[in-house]
């Protein structure tokens, strides 16, 4: 079995080397599948809404994987691929400033109007409701991941690790997100 899991990993690794951004389109949403699914049981769903697994395997990979993809490697061109502490910590400064908020902001939207369905107006209520709280908690938890991020993982790593992070993200913006009359169903 060890040597399955390596030769996985090994599989893996080539594809994220020979074609980056499909690898991180595909982790993105596989690992997008998998946190709704974990979502989905941690709030006693019995039955697994597949559609809503597709949805969230859309967001990933339509959205998070190459957004994130391309804000890497631009953030690598206007920092010239220097990774110590002080420019990893401006790094993490404008990606907490931009792309933070912005997913953040995308995804209670794409949740509300996509996943759940629902009219704007609940939704923008909704997003009102709830974005600063998210996105405060985001700003607890996420530049020390960033700095992580910037300062140690190649930039080939960096969607993959942030991913993996996101993971467990996920699932809190899935329990954030979910309305309160889903809630009451």
């Amino acid at each position: 079995m060890g040597s399955l899991a390596k030769n996985g990993l090994n599989n893996y690794l080539k594809q994220l080397q020979q074609h980056p951004l499909r690898t991180k389109v595909i982790t993105a949403g596989v690992l997008s599948a998998i946190s709704d699914i974990v979502s989905q049981k941690l709030t006693g769903i019995q039955k697994l809404q597949f559609k809503r697994i597709l949805l969230k395997v859309v967001f990933g990979a339509a959205y998070l994987g190459p957004f994130g993809h391309f804000f890497h490697i631009i953030l690598d061109k206007i920092f010239k691929g220097k990774r110590d502490s002080a420019t990893a910590a401006k790094k993490v400064l404008i990606e907490q400033l931009t792309s933070s908020p912005l997913n953040n902001l995308l995804f209670l939207t794409y949740y509300g109007l996509v996943i759940e369905g629902r009219p704007w107006v609940h939704v923008k209520a909704k997003v009102k409701k709830d974005y600063p709280s998210v996105q405060y908690t985001s700003w607890t938890f996420f530049p020390a991941v960033g700095f992580i991020n910037h300062k140690f993982m190649p930039l080939h790593f960096r969607v993959v690790f942030h991913s993996l992070v996101a993971f467990c993200w996920g699932i809190f913006l899935n329990l954030r997100a979910r309305s309160t009359v889903l809630i009451k169903a």
